[in-house]
């Protein structure tokens, strides 16, 4: 019996400490971790970032060049402020956009960043002033629905295939 519960007991604390392991080495290798705050700082504002979250991946040619490091509001425009931290090494024009991307259906969002072709470069603390906020799926699908359903009722009130609005040849 002692036995029996000593091969217990070790078999769970392997599984503890295989599970320790992935976690440690999935939050190291996320890209996830601390903010460091060696970036250069930029901001932007959005007409809507809808699930972008601090900590979001900020991607140039979709490679991770920095994070989201705040987003609020504005309350003289109510729009949405968004600041990063991304390489120091990029040199981004100033006339670089941003626009708020996602990853797939279910994916998360991130922001994409858009190089100009400024001689001018962005410093430490700049804004991008040209931005292109989230596009919201359930708004599209919306008007998908409204436009189809729009469709297939005119066709149905035509009779005989001919538009109701189009009156037939020599008639007033």
């Amino acid at each position: 019996m002692k036995g029996r519960s000593i091969a217990e007991v070790s078999a769970g604390a392997m599984v503890l400490v295989v599970a320790a392991v992935f976690l440690v080495y999935a939050v190291t290798h996320s890209g996830r971790g601390a903010v460091t705050a060696d970036g250069l700082r930029l901001s932007a504002r959005f007409d809507r970032i809808d699930g972008l979250a601090n900590g979001a991946d900020v991607r140039l040619a979709g490679v991770k060049v920095g994070t989201v490091t705040e987003t609020r509001i504005d309350p003289e425009r109510f729009t949405a402020e968004v600041v990063m931290r991304i390489d120091r090494s990029l040199r981004l024009p100033l006339d670089t956009s941003a626009e708020v991307s996602s990853e797939g259906l279910l994916g998360g969002k991130y922001i994409s960043l858009v190089p100009g072709g400024s001689e001018a470069v962005l410093a430490d603390g700049g804004r991008i002033t040209e931005t292109q906020g989230s596009v919201s799926l359930e708004s599209l699908l919306g008007r998908f629905i409204f436009s189809v359903t729009q469709m297939n009722t005119g066709q149905a009130g035509g009779g005989g295939g001919e538009s109701p609005a189009a009156p037939a040849a020599g008639t007033r």
